[in-house]
């Protein structure tokens, strides 16, 4: 007996405008928590992390010298990989940082574990597809490549192993607009 194939589900993800729309949807909620939420969505999205690598994270593992920032592997601490420190992420961790100077290099960067709710209904809100968690390293991913970063790499930075394969796989879809930018480039 021979597995059915898995239906690949389809990546319907934001412009940057409607991210940035739902990022600030939810840090305006209104809830104690709201800014931490918008910090967490803006981290996972910024950084291509896994929720619990993204949990996991400490000032200790960001290295503003170097410029990169390790990620906690969530198999074992070989899976551990570095990051660049993007403009947005290191803004991001800039802002995050600013009146938590002096919390222990051991502290998680992050103040809370998820962020499920809060992200459901700014997308509800804001009239844009669901997304989960794991639709933000989607999204990271999918923005590196439509910013012109080669799949090898975009993988090495999600941890994959594979060197490029399932990124190739989930990701060759892209959107319309960078197909047919990319297009435009094309010479013979």
């Amino acid at each position: 007996m021979t597995k059915a194939p898995l239906k690949k589900k389809r990546l319907e993800l934001p412009t940057v405008a409607q991210f940035d729309a739902i990022v600030k949807s939810v840090r305006v909620a209104g809830s104690g928590w709201s800014k931490a939420c918008a910090d967490m969505v803006r981290f996972l999205a910024y950084s291509g992390a896994r929720l619990r690598e993204g949990t996991s994270v400490q000032w200790r593992h960001v290295d503003t010298i170097k410029g990169v920032m390790t990620i906690p592997g969530s198999k074992s601490e070989s899976s551990y990989r570095q990051i660049p420190l993007f403009p947005a992420l290191a803004k991001l961790l800039q802002e995050m940082r600013r009146g938590r100077e002096n919390e222990p290099p051991v502290t998680p960067i992050l103040h809370v574990k998820e962020c499920l709710v809060a992200l459901r209904r700014a997308c509800r809100k804001t009239e844009v597809k669901t997304m989960t968690h794991h639709d933000l390293r989607h999204f990271f991913a999918t923005r590196c490549i439509e910013s012109g970063v080669d799949v090898p790499t975009v993988s090495r930075w999600l941890g994959h192993s594979d060197g490029g394969a399932l990124a190739m796989q989930t990701y060759g879809h892209l959107r319309q607009e960078h197909s047919l930018a990319a297009g435009a480039k094309v010479r013979f």
